[in-house]
């Protein structure tokens, strides 16, 4: 079998929106849609088969509602299955994601100033996956993956919003731009490409840097280095609109500004130890909590 696209659902609005998210995509890539749940159970002293069997019972539960709620918002794709699994989430999902085309999860919704709200079991499988994992947020709809009707309205008919993909140009990753390539390509959407650089002080510069020209020829010089890590994709994927900007600011803020009606933002994830134990970097930090629309975290070495 096709390797699947993979929700996690736990019964939150959150899940069940990723959930139909997943539906989508796998839809998009002719992929089944696998809807796992883990069931993070400890029984107490004396608890036996019996409450083992309860819990299997709510947790096969979500899942027919996850099921449910993937064949309630569109025709799904054409296979659908269920899993459950006993053991701490986290390591659950990372082990479900090994086989996975992609997989998806909930973000819970604005929290006053912090953004989004990302749990602990998201944020360690974003550290430590080694597939893709794409963090949803709750109440995102079909719709939202498409420009407005003509009178405004939300609409599934229209054309779908821009893929934007942050590209560091003096490290860039092939599995990244591929994976937003990929996804442009799949929804027949622009793809917009976009590097924030920052002017080095004077301290930082050296003979020949692109520091010690001015700011427009710094722009000009940026964007080359950009076109020329994007060529190879163009090429691939000819049919690709592909948009590029570079601009002089903070990478995290530049690209929050640019995700702005987007339908998908493509950030990478560097996997290395650290001494604190896996973990995002911060542009991808700041995205995965602060960026309205799904996002995802695309894994490399």
């Amino acid at each position: 079998m096709l390797p699947p696209v993979v929700a996690g659902v736990d019964g939150s609005a959150e899940s069940l929106s990723a959930a139909e998210w997943a539906a989508r995509e796998a839809v998009r890539r002719d992929r089944p849609l696998l809807l796992f749940h883990a069931r993070s159970w400890h029984p107490r002293e004396g608890e036996g088969a019996t409450a083992d069997a309860a819990q299997r019972h709510l947790a096969a539960r979500v899942l027919r509602e996850a099921e449910r709620q993937v064949h309630r918002a569109r025709p799904g794709p054409p296979h659908v299955y269920a899993e459950q699994a006993e053991g701490p989430a986290t390591a659950a999902l990372l082990k479900a994601a090994e086989q996975a085309e992609l997989l998806v999860l909930g973000s819970r919704g604005l929290s006053g100033f912090t953004g989004f709200v990302v749990g602990s079991v998201a944020l360690g499988v974003v550290a430590r996956s080694v597939r893709p994992v794409v963090l949803v947020r709750a109440g995102e709809e079909a719709a939202d993956e498409h420009l407005p009707a003509d009178d405004g309205s939300a609409s599934v008919s229209t054309g779908y919003r821009d893929v934007v993909l942050g590209v560091d140009v003096g490290d860039p990753c092939d599995e990244v731009v591929e994976f937003a390539f990929e996804q442009a390509r799949l929804r027949r959407a622009p793809l917009r490409a976009l590097y924030a650089w920052q002017a080095p002080s004077p301290i930082a510069l050296g003979p020949g840097d692109v520091g010690l020209m001015s700011d427009p020829q710094q722009a000009e010089e940026w964007l080359g280095f950009l076109t020329a890590v994007l060529q190879v994709w163009r090429e691939k994927y000819p049919d690709v609109e592909v948009r590029q900007t570079v601009v002089e600011d903070r990478p995290a803020g530049a690209l929050m500004r640019a995700a702005t009606g987007a339908g998908l933002l493509v950030v990478g994830h560097r996997l290395v130890e650290r001494p604190v134990g896996p973990r995002t970097g911060p542009v991808t930090h700041a995205a995965i909590h602060h960026v309205g629309c799904p996002v995802a975290v695309v894994p490399h070495f």
